[in-house]
């Protein structure tokens, strides 16, 4: 018989009362703050410029005085200028990928990883995962978090893990018809590409022992939520997390709810600021989500801004841990077009509504003759209906444009592609190509 592990059932501070976690916080930030003064000499810059130290920190409000910490200061000190211990303590590194210039290296101690398969194993519960269930990780493995992170969660859990990674999707739906996968995770695009071998291959995706797919790494809405769940039959649960505070895990969705992924404020305290001002919001006002971490040894971040947009609302399945709005887009992914501010995750939402175009598509922005920029919206018919005649096409093209043009205010243009020319993506989706002149 399996022994039951220690994380089969919730951890106790998931119970626990506002006021007792905000004293958790407190006296974890204190901590937190005072190891990354000691011990990183940009932060001791930083706060000394601002003049603000470890001291002032009386009460959680006392953060904002303290500076913010951006993803060009971790560049800045690469490879290992942000870690607070020696080399010899850090047994893990990742990095991000480093496509817009040198990779974010992020560091874990061994305490650090307990932590992180901890906070992995809490998310994977409070998904609906059991562990009797067999785990099914369909992300990279290497210097991306996502797979290590769901693996280690999984196995903490006493789940059955199979790490086949990302990518080779024929071999995918092998492993999950012959293994019997009962949880599954990946980004949100690829499994709906899963769907479409599944298709290929003559098999109806409903047919797996799936139950619960746990998503993240890529923004996507609750439009491509409904779409999986209908593909294979299944309960899509949002996870969140970014590899600067510790990689996936940071928070997730709860199986009873479903309304927006609760924090594990226990370890990352989280600020919603204006994006321009940098002012602290209140709680249900939107902004950009900044993270402070209270446990971390090997890499303390403290007010990582992270770019994404959503809110702070009250908990609900967890009372004490506050929920983020599911975040369906980042300041950086934002296009100005033609003075209008449009979101991928916008074109996403409209684009789901239509029954006859696929959920795959990808938006390039041009500049015209007159120098104006101009925004292509490239889709594919589904399956079904990729026969259809060039009038067919027409007509989804200029319902989607139309769509568009009232929900998001911008005039695009729809181009639809031959089923499977819209690119797919083994992990996170590559929505904007920008074929400006630089």
């Amino acid at each position: 018989m399996r022994q039951p592990t220690p994380s089969a059932v919730r951890d106790p501070v998931e119970t626990a009362s506002r006021d007792e976690l905000a004293a958790l916080q407190l006296e974890r930030m204190r901590w937190s703050v005072g190891h990354a003064y000691a011990n990183v000499p940009h932060y001791r810059a930083k706060f000394d410029a601002a003049g603000v130290g470890p001291e002032d920190l009386r009460s959680l409000a006392d953060l904002a005085r303290f500076p913010f910490t951006s993803k060009e200061d971790l560049r800045a000190n690469y490879p290992f200028g942000m870690f607070a211990v020696p080399l010899r303590e850090v047994v893990r590194v990742h990095a991000s990928s480093g496509t817009t210039g040198k990779p974010t290296v992020v560091g874990y101690t061994r305490r650090d990883l307990d932590v992180w398969a901890d906070v992995m194993a809490r998310s994977i519960h409070a998904a609906g995962g059991r562990d009797t269930d067999v785990f099914h990780v369909a992300l990279g493995y290497g210097l991306f978090t996502g797979g290590f992170g769901y693996h280690y969660g999984a196995e903490r859990l006493g789940m059955t893990v199979v790490p086949v990674a990302s990518g080779q999707s024929e071999r995918q739906v092998q492993l999950l018809m012959d293994f019997g996968a009962t949880v599954i995770t990946s980004t949100p695009s690829y499994l709906l590409a899963l769907a479409e071998e599944f298709d290929r291959q003559g098999i109806d995706p409903r047919s797996t022992s799936l139950r619960i797919a746990i998503l993240g790494a890529e923004p996507w809405t609750n439009e491509m939520r409904r779409e999986i769940e209908d593909r294979f039959g299944l309960s899509a649960i949002d996870l969140y997390g970014l590899s600067e505070v510790i990689g996936p895990g940071v928070a997730c969705e709860c199986a009873e709810t479903k309304d927006g992924p609760h924090i594990w404020e226990d370890h990352f305290y989280p600020e919603v600021i204006d994006p321009e001002t940098g002012a602290v919001l209140p709680d249900g006002e939107p902004g950009e989500l900044v993270f402070t971490s209270l446990t971390k040894e090997a890499m303390p971040v403290i007010r990582y801004r992270t770019r994404d947009l959503t809110r702070l609302l009250p908990g609900t399945a967890r009372p004490a841990m506050r929920r983020i709005e599911k975040v369906t887009g980042r300041s950086d992914d934002m296009l100005i077009v033609r003075g209008v501010n449009v979101f991928p995750s916008q074109i996403e939402e409209c684009l789901l509504k239509h029954p006859r175009l696929s959920p795959h598509y990808q938006l390039e922005l041009w500049r015209d003759e007159r120098h104006l920029d101009q925004l292509d919206v490239l889709v594919e018919m589904k399956p079904e209906f990729a026969a259809a005649d060039a009038a067919a096409r027409e007509a989804a093209a200029r319902e989607l444009q139309h769509h568009v043009k009232s929900m998001v205010g911008v005039t695009v243009r729809v181009k639809v592609q031959p089923t499977g020319a819209v690119e797919r993506s083994l992990g996170k989706a590559k929505r904007i190509v920008d074929r400006r002149p630089k």
